[in-house]
């Protein structure tokens, strides 16, 4: 493996802090995750829904990736669940509990859910079973190179694509708007 993990051979072991955070995190994660899609209030739902963003930004504080998890931080809880949010007062959405819901797709839910998580996991345990991550975000001492590569990823190469979802989620959002404001 090369970029922001240099692979070493070597079981994987559970006692190091950064494991113990992990595995904490990823359980509040999942937690959270099904009470997103299991919850009837949708209010709740995107609260749920923050839970599982923030989890995925502390992670990538694990993984020493510094400007990923603040870009996750502000991007994602501080504009899309805000926009949820926004989308769902906007649209005057029920905001108390739905009993009527059609929830008639959990069984088929869970077992796609199963088989991915088999087939996942499968293929993670056979592709990675030697491999140890060991933490190396730096390239060079003094310096962030992997945050300039991200930028001029980003900014360079991917700017048009950047934009055009910029313009994206700003169409949308007038677009509920108008919606939400006909009378």
């Amino acid at each position: 493996m090369t970029g922001l993990f240099a692979a070493a051979p070597s079981a994987v072991s559970f006692d190091t802090p950064a494991n113990i955070a992990f595995a904490v995190i990823a359980v509040v994660m999942v937690i959270a995750a099904v009470r997103v899609v299991t919850t009837r209030n949708v209010v709740h739902a995107a609260l749920w829904l923050m839970i599982v963003l923030g989890g995925n930004g502390l992670l990538y504080l694990l993984l020493q990736a510094e400007f990923v998890a603040m870009t996750q931080f502000l991007v994602y809880l501080g504009a899309i669940v805000v926009l949820f949010l926004f989308g769902i007062m906007l649209t005057r959405a029920p905001l108390g509990r739905s009993d009527d819901l059609d929830n008639d797709q959990r069984w088929m839910g869970v077992a796609v859910s199963l088989i991915l998580l088999v087939v996942i996991g499968y293929s993670l345990i056979k592709t990675y079973s030697d491999d140890k991550l060991t933490f190396g975000a730096v390239r060079n001492a003094g310096t962030n190179a992997q945050t300039q590569d991200l930028a001029t990823s980003i900014f360079v190469d991917y700017l048009v694509p950047f934009e055009v979802v910029s313009v994206l989620l700003l169409a949308a959002l007038i677009g509920a708007i108008v919606l939400a404001r006909r009378d």
